[in-house]
Order: C-alpha cells, then sequence, then structure tokens
C-alpha cells in the first residue's frame, strides 16, 4: 500500500497534531535545585545534528515564548516547581566532560537533553507549535543514589506537569 505523499513520513503535524510537548530525562548541568525537578526549555544550545537538517547553524534553537510563559504560568499558578532556561542538545553523552560542562554552565544552560534543539528548530521552520520540557534527574551521575528519578521513574509528577500545561493552553 502507497501512503499519500503527506502521510508518507513522520511529521506529527502533517497528520493533525497542532501541538507536540516533549518530556525528556535530562541531567543537570548548572544548579536550580535538588533533583528530581521539571524545567520549561526556553532555548536549546545546537550541539547535535539533526537541527542543522532544518536550519542554518546558530547557537542556539528558541522555543516560542508565549508557549513558555503560558506553560511557566501554569505550572506556578498549580503549585508545581518548574525552572525556565536553557538546555544543551548533545546526541552524543561522550562529549559530557569537564570542559563542555563548564562552558554550558557559563552559557547558564541548566540540563543536557538529546531532544530539545531538533525540536524547536522543526517548529520554528515549520510554523508548528512544541513545548519542550526536561525532568532533571541527576547531576551527572556525582553522588550516591544520583539517578532517582521519583516515585514510578517521576511518571505520576510528569502526568501532573502535562495535565497542567494541556488545561492552560485549552
Amino acid at each position: 500500500m502507497t501512503l499519500p505523499p503527506i502521510l508518507d513520513h513522520k511529521d506529527p503535524f502533517a497528520c493533525g497534531c497542532r501541538l507536540l510537548i516533549s518530556v525528556t530525562s535530562a541531567r543537570q548541568i548548572a544548579p536550580a535545585g535538588p533533583p528530581p525537578y521539571f524545567e520549561v526549555i526556553d532555548r536549546a544550545l545546537r550541539d547535535e545534528g539533526t537541527s542543522y537538517h532544518y536550519a542554518r547553524p546558530s547557537e542556539f534553537a528558541e522555543a516560542d515564548p508565549g508557549l513558555v510563559m503560558a506553560a511557566s504560568e501554569a505550572l506556578k499558578r498549580a503549585g508545581l516547581t518548574a525552572h525556565v532556561g536553557a538546555s544543551w542538545t548533545t546526541d552524543a553523552p561522550i562529549r559530557e566532560t569537564e570542559e563542555p560542562i563548564q562552558a554550558a554552565r557559563s552559557k547558564g544552560i541548566l540540563a543536557v537533553e538529546m531532544e530539545a534543539a531538533a525540536l524547536y528548530t522543526f517548529a520554528r521552520t515549520r510554523g508548528a507549535s512544541v513545548l519542550c520540557l526536561a525532568h532533571v534527574t541527576n547531576t551527572m551521575g556525582q553522588e550516591e543514589g544520583d539517578f532517582e528519578k521519583g516515585e514510578a521513574d517521576g511518571t505520576a509528577e510528569a502526568l501532573k506537569v502535562l495535565e497542567t500545561i494541556i488545561a492552560a493552553l485549552r
């Protein structure tokens, strides 16, 4: 069976998606509090390969400021802790050595993850609505029990965060 051209790829927006919210696990770069906690990613350092297929090189991929503000305000009103800030997107964890970590800290980056730069670059290029959240769960494996994500690996808290944001954006 041959799919129509618009459905012959994995673009969720071609199938009717109006908003994509990504929740990824992340490691802490600059301390914003003791993990685990959530970060609403307002921009992502482009240190991966995918985003460069969508747009010319730039240091950061920017989120839609309206989505970031709506999400952060909704979480605050609900009494849920979430920090707003930058992340570092890398598709090669081997890059996470002391020198790049210090460079990221100097740029005010809160966490390292693997998706936000590509998703935000795609969103800007396609005019799509995308919001990326990081569930910051550890501090780069530096302490005992550092990979603790909370009850059910953080699923219960992630669902509360998503429910709050979706309700605010309706």
